[in-house]
């Protein structure tokens, strides 16, 4: 990081370095995703990122060196601006400085939390005003309904809300994908509680070494393997009454691109579709391994 700290004409140089290095690029790609999880636009993401790289730059050498056209970068660097994550320089001609890296990420999730503490204050008066409203009459019960989810924490919220729910029975298969983010999630502990409330589970997945990995440290008294090669995407099953199905969206050519692409999932209580996933459910758990 030292190289980026001398003359001006070195620190562009190592930037157009660092992204025709491969390594690298993979780290900056997967550094601007996760800026994106944490509020940022792409755009901001990549501008921060050049600016935390490099000392001060002018807009229109950002603009360059990230073939942004002049009034987007502008933009951007005034929004970053008021995240406080960017700082103008009183010079002619004006230039622009990072905040450091960590303080940067810092004021990011604590902006995120003061939203939140922000909006759980207005509860109680929203609560209040919604009740005030004359309400439709209810429409009956029973109806088939599906919903489409994306994002890991929609999808994960989703999942603790029918798991949670379940009076009888779940039954989860998870692909050797989504098992590491169902592990780390505190999805699985989630699960092992309920199994303590004599609830009726039975957790499934995929065969291979990193599946077989997390299931041995997962405390489930029903845990198997599926049958090798078994291709099937994850899904969870709450009292034969709740599916969510987990779909991820991309092709070959943009897996090259996406080292996290983004997830989406169903949640139904269509009763062909449950029935049908519980049957695949007791075939594979049927046909175990071990």
């Amino acid at each position: 990081m030292e190289a980026y700290k001398e003359e001006p004409q070195q620190v562009v140089e190592g930037w157009e370095l660092h992204k025709k290095s491969k390594k690298p690029a993979n780290a900056t790609e997967r550094i601007e995703n996760i800026l994106q999880e944490y509020g940022l636009s792409k755009n901001e993401a990549k501008v921060y990122l050049y600016l935390a790289l490099s000392k001060e730059r002018k807009a229109g050498e950002i603009s360059e060196a990230l073939k942004l056209h002049r009034t987007d970068t502008y933009r951007t660097l005034q929004d970053l601006e008021k995240k406080g994550i960017v700082s103008s320089v009183f010079e002619k001609p004006l230039k622009f400085i990072a905040t450091p890296f960590d303080r940067a990420v810092d004021a990011l999730i604590e902006a995120k939390k003061l939203r939140i503490q922000r909006l759980e204050r207005k509860r109680q008066s929203l609560m209040e005003l919604w009740r005030s409203l004359p309400k439709p009459e209810p429409k009956e019960q029973g109806r088939e309904v599906f919903q489409i989810l994306e994002g890991e924490e929609q999808i994960d919220l989703k999942a603790t809300e029918i798991i949670q729910n379940a009076q009888q029975q779940i039954r989860v298969y998870a692909s050797e994908e989504d098992l590491p983010r169902f592990y780390h999630s505190g999805f699985m502990e989630k699960l092992e509680k309920l199994s303590k409330k004599k609830l009726d589970i039975k957790f499934l997945t995929s065969d291979s070494p990193k599946s077989r990995f997390f299931t041995e440290k997962i405390k489930l008294l029903n845990k198997r393997i599926a049958p090798p090669e078994t291709a099937a995407p994850s899904f969870i099953l709450a009292d034969q009454k709740q599916l969510l199905f987990m779909i991820r969206k991309i092709s070959g050519a943009k897996r090259r691109k996406i080292a996290c692409p983004k997830i989406t999932a169903l949640w139904t209580n269509y009763e062909a579709f449950i029935k049908a996933l519980s049957a695949l459910f007791n075939q594979l758990w049927n046909c175990k391994t071990k």
